[in-house]
């Protein structure tokens, strides 16, 4: 009888035991599981909220996000689908503010800025642009998205998230945005002297002189050379004309517009032909695929437009090639320059950018120089111009200094003759 007890109490605290150490158990369990879910969610928070950033050539950086991508590209999901717009209130609108470096100005400041939108200075394929006075006393540019146009939300966002990258003496700086009551608006420098389109077309402007128009195709050249090779991830702008080009106080030339703009790392394959009839390269049009040299096809075309005073529309590429018949690839340019010229220009100078842009505008892309090849090739033609300047100069010094040693020489024969006999 003295046994049972024993037995009983044995029993019980096995139980006990085994019941404590599964309860140890599956306490422990479930700390590591819990833990394991918390390192989850931090690393998927993480994940979204992080953005890749890329720094270019200068000092700024880009996001390569949804919104730098190729809008075209069949393999890029649709940001409307799954997720609200970059560009509403909230977190994600200071995020981009932070990103970017561009300052975000209300809808009331650019009203009153551009006086109630009464001071439209142009019309592009993106919408108005106004003239607007800042508080700061800082004359701007307001370009409006209009709600037709046929570059929406994604290009706003490419053109705000490139150009806050982008620095280059020969780009347009971007240095502001607003983006509330469904309205999207850039705010740019304001350039004095408007595009180069309304200087080679509109009749109030004088003439841009012979010198002055491979000045400007140099300022352009050297701005998509950036793009091309100083900015990482390289930049294909793809969509270079006259109308793109803007002048400032100086007449240098700033390359405008990048809403169609792309990194060319991300995509180079497009669903959709995008840009403007007569600049657009054929092997874009014909394969789809954008790059570098793209912008160099659209680049000679826009050289000849220097040369002749004639736009695409106006038949300018038929114009070239029968022009080339007859140049031969090389001399007898001068016959397509601009008549309002008078012939005022150097004919060498003539046919040395008119033979660059007959190789920019090969229909092959391999065979058309980089943009680096056509800076050097510009500024060879300049350092000839101003060689043949400084000659021409020190000849026309040589001679008068020449004339003058000769009057002096007759006027001292002339006093010697005057002397009496001895």
């Amino acid at each position: 009888m003295k046994g049972v007890p024993s037995w009983g109490l044995i029993l019980g605290v096995t139980v006990g035991v085994v019941i404590g150490v599964l309860l140890a158990l599956g306490t422990l369990l479930c700390i590591r599981l819990r833990k394991k879910h918390d390192r989850l969610r931090i690393s998927s928070s993480r994940r979204a909220s992080t953005v890749p950033m890329r720094a270019n050539a200068v000092d700024a950086c880009s996001v390569l996000s949804d919104s730098s991508m190729d809008p075209e590209s069949p393999k890029q999901p649709d940001p409307k689908a799954d997720s609200p717009a970059l560009w509403t209130e909230g977190t994600k609108q200071k995020n981009l503010v932070s990103v970017s470096g561009i300052p975000k100005y209300s809808y009331r400041d650019l009203q009153k800025a551009t006086r109630n939108f009464n001071t439209l200075i142009g019309q592009g394929a993106f919408g108005p642009v106004y003239k607007a006075q800042m508080p700061t006393g800082e004359t701007v540019a307001v370009k409006v998205l209009s709600t037709n146009s046929k570059q929406g939300e994604k290009e706003f966002q490419m053109e705000v998230l490139l150009l806050a990258r982008l620095h280059h003496r020969n780009l347009v700086n971007l240095v502001g945005y607003c983006a509330e009551k469904n309205q999207h608006m850039l705010i740019y420098v304001y350039m004095t002297n408007g595009s180069l389109a309304s200087h080679l077309y509109n009749e109030k402007h004088k003439v841009l002189s012979w010198d002055l128009r491979v000045n400007i195709a140099l300022d352009v050249a050297r701005g998509l050379e950036y793009l091309h090779d100083g900015a990482v991830p390289p930049v294909v702008h793809r969509d270079i004309k006259s109308g793109n080009i803007l002048l400032d106080d100086s007449m240098r030339a700033r390359v405008a517009d990048f809403g169609l703009s792309r990194e060319e790392i991300v995509s180079r394959q497009a669903s959709n032909v995008r840009g403007t009839f007569g600049y657009l390269d054929p092997e874009y049009v014909s394969s789809r695929s954008f790059t570098k040299k793209s912008d160099v096809y659209s680049f000679g075309v826009l050289l000849f437009e220097l040369i002749a005073a004639r736009n695409p529309q106006q038949g300018l590429m038929e114009y070239v090639e029968l022009a080339a018949i007859n140049a031969g690839g090389r001399d007898g340019w001068e016959e397509i320059a601009d008549p309002r010229l008078d012939g005022v220009f150097d004919t060498a100078e003539v046919n040395d950018v008119a033979a660059l842009a007959y190789k920019c505008i090969n229909r092959l892309s391999k065979k058309r120089p980089s943009m680096r090849d056509v800076v050097q090739a510009l500024s060879q033609i300049l350092k000839t111009r101003h060689r043949k300047h400084h000659t021409r100069k020190s000849a026309a010094d040589e001679e008068s200094l020449s004339s003058v040693s000769e009057h002096h020489r007759e006027e001292s024969i002339g006093s010697l003759s005057d002397l009496p006999d001895v």
